[in-house]
């Protein structure tokens, strides 16, 4: 299913009913949905051997997905009600910092956005951003009590404040570093307003292989995943492309890190227009995501597109229920 139209736009993925909404959008027929919030996580360490640099961690979702099955994307998805919840313990910027950085005029939708982005890397990959107290993390994560908080968290039988007060933990929000942002296009049915973050494999734990949403799991680099996705051989959503192609210059986790305050957590929102019959899609910022699509002809759906966890729109996502690691 995936699309192979070159160089320029590698395996995309767009859905095959986007230029009939998109035509239904630009006559005022069809009304935007609000945009659900959701987080994703770029999880990186060090390469051990050759040539060293950076490897981020990437999930390929199930073919029995809904939405982009079969693409490879970050563990991330949509905010949970309770994740606002503010018995949560907590560590590192308080939630009022976080609003700022996030672009937020509410603490508790901050708190929310940084819960989810910890959750989700935990019900995703199994790591946990969490530890006894400010200064530590909890080490090994693996053992089959957590593996049963893990699938309770899944399955909606608990809520992460929850499970961290059973355990005695808090939050690292200090782990997390905002990266991006993408909101899902004004035209699609489904829409998520992501926050991308990157976050470090604490020492001692690991990812696991597989998950309920994700049928393979692989740490790769950076410039690998996209030489991949260029030849057609991974699919891949325009935020995941861009926020690999942003990873690509640091050699370390260090830099990284050093360089995170800088980034702007502007909104990248796709925008569309009819020229005729032909309809443009373009992304400010990203020209080289820039599709035209004549008259009659899907954009190539069934390839990608970037929604949100699990299932979401191109324009955000996640891997977890269809928005971050899955909405662009």
């Amino acid at each position: 299913m995936s699309e192979r139209a070159g160089k320029s736009t590698g395996a995309q993925w767009f859905p095959a009913d986007w230029p009939d909404r998109i035509r239904a959008h630009a006559r005022g027929d069809l009304v935007p949905v609000t945009p659900r919030r959701a987080a994703t996580v770029l999880l990186l360490r060090e390469a051990p051997d050759g040539p060293g640099g950076l490897l981020v961690h990437m999930l390929r979702r199930r073919a029995s997905m809904a939405f982009a099955a079969g693409a490879y994307a970050y563990p991330g998805g949509g905010v949970d009600p309770r994740d606002s919840e503010t018995a949560v313990r907590w560590a590192g910027p308080p939630p009022a910092a976080w609003a700022e950085r996030l672009g937020l005029d509410d603490e508790g939708a901050a708190r929310a956005v940084v819960c989810a982005a910890v959750r989700e890397t935990f019900e995703e990959c199994g790591v946990l951003l969490a530890g006894p107290d400010a200064e530590t993390v909890v080490a090994d994560v693996s053992g089959p009590e957590w593996e049963a908080e893990r699938a309770a968290l899944v399955a909606h039988e608990t809520s992460f404040a929850a499970f961290l007060n059973r355990h005695a933990l808090v939050l690292r929000s200090d782990l997390l570093g905002g990266w991006a942002r993408w909101i899902t296009p004004e035209f699609e049915a489904r829409r998520y307003d992501t926050w991308f973050f990157v976050a470090a494999l604490p020492e001692g734990q690991r990812t696991r292989e597989v998950s309920t949403e994700a049928d393979r799991t692989e740490w790769v680099r950076p410039v690998d995943a996209l030489h991949r996705y260029e030849e057609g051989a991974l699919q891949m959503m325009p935020p995941t492309v861009a926020t690999l192609r942003d990873l690509v210059p640091y050699g370390s986790l260090a830099g990284v890190m050093a360089d995170l305050e800088g980034r702007a957590l502007k909104p990248v929102l796709a925008e569309a227009r009819l020229d005729g019959d032909e309809v443009i899609l373009t992304w400010p910022g990203h020209e080289e995501f820039t599709r035209r699509v004549p008259g009659g002809e899907a954009p190539g759906g069934g390839a990608l597109g970037e929604g949100a966890p699990g299932e979401g729109p191109v324009g955000g996502g996640p891997v977890g229920d269809g928005s971050v690691g899955e909405g662009v």
